[in-house]
């Protein structure tokens, strides 16, 4: 069995298939050739992240093919439905990355709380002539303990993000399209584990009127999640932070209510406009920017490499 790993793999995803005898090509092709260079090497596995597509011709085109694999959770470059109507596998790691990009979640809302995404672009620039004045107008900041945080979506890095906020005593609310109840282990450094029952809603008033902190943490949708009918049900002063996909959001219906002080900061680390995201945004002091890095650690990677190496394995058992 012959493995293209398009968008990379872990050491540890690649040793794994090298110790049960699959074979991988250290292969980098571009989107014009990967067809080709399937058919030419006889590929059996693709495995992709976000840059490389998996589209019907794809498929259509390479009949040599029996699985397809996407480092990560979502599948929105991926032609999924397609694929397993002719015959395929298609593989996903849904957990690997969950912790790492609700950590990211939370990088983003404590630089939001504390201005470090502003104060760090102005140091270098002003901090030895105007630091008493910097100190005093980033004073205005706020803890995350006490305060209410609202998960959109209670998939694997929804439930993360909400360990997380309980963590740090804050109060959790959960937003999904049909209320349904999980229960949450919080697990020790020293071996205690104490389960936190979240039941969530689908009023999306009663969910957005009192919420300080706001997560969104769902798959792609085509329409927009949050646009003018739900910022103005936000209580002033909401903090945002979107880590699921581009277009959940309304980037330039968020920048209006950033204008007028309803939203008091906003964290994007995906674009509608993926990979060259507005102008307008990257300026705007009042967002902290990451380029898509929500699954981007080391720890993340090592684990999605060994899901789909292990998975791989599994159905290489069937074939």
């Amino acid at each position: 069995m012959r493995v293209l790993a398009n968008d990379g793999i872990s050491k540890a995803g690649e040793l794994a298939l090298k110790e049960a005898g699959i074979e991988l090509l250290d292969n980098r092709v571009a989107q014009d050739h990967v067809i080709n260079f399937i058919n030419e090497n006889n590929v059996d596995v693709l495995l992709v992240r976000s840059a490389t597509k998996v589209r019907q011709d794809l498929i259509d085109a390479c009949p040599n093919l029996k699985i397809i694999g996407r480092g990560g959770i979502g599948m929105d470059n991926i032609d999924v439905e397609y694929a397993i109507e002719k015959g395929l596998y298609v593989i996903n790691t849904p957990t690997a990355s969950s912790k790492s990009v609700a950590e990211l979640v939370f990088a983003h809302f404590f630089s939001l709380a504390r201005f470090l995404h502003e104060s760090n672009r102005l140091m270098p620039l002003e901090g030895e002539t105007h630091f008493n004045a910097m100190k005093k107008s980033f004073s205005k900041a706020y803890e995350l303990s006490g305060k209410t945080l609202g998960v959109i979506g209670f998939g694997s890095i929804g439930q993360e993000v909400a360990k997380m906020g309980i963590s740090l005593g804050m109060k959790v609310k959960v937003l999904t399209r049909k209320p349904r109840t999980e229960v949450l282990s919080l697990e020790f450094f020293d071996g205690q584990k104490l389960n936190f029952e979240i039941t969530s809603t689908n009023d999306t008033e009663e969910f957005l009127k009192d919420t300080d902190f706001i997560s969104i943490n769902t798959p792609k949708t085509d329409e927009y999640i949050i646009d003018t009918a739900q910022f103005e049900k936000m209580k002033d002063g909401v903090y945002i932070v979107n880590t699921a996909r581009g277009g959940v959001i309304n980037e330039v219906t968020l920048l209006d209510f950033i204008e007028s002080g309803k939203v008091a900061g906003a964290a994007l680390d995906v674009f509608e406009n993926e990979p060259s995201p507005e102008l307008i945004l990257l300026m705007n002091p009042n967002l902290s920017l990451t380029p898509h890095l929500g699954g981007n650690t080391v720890d993340a990677q090592e684990k999605i490499g060994v899901e789909l190496a292990n998975q791989i394995i599994e159905i290489k058992k069937k074939l």
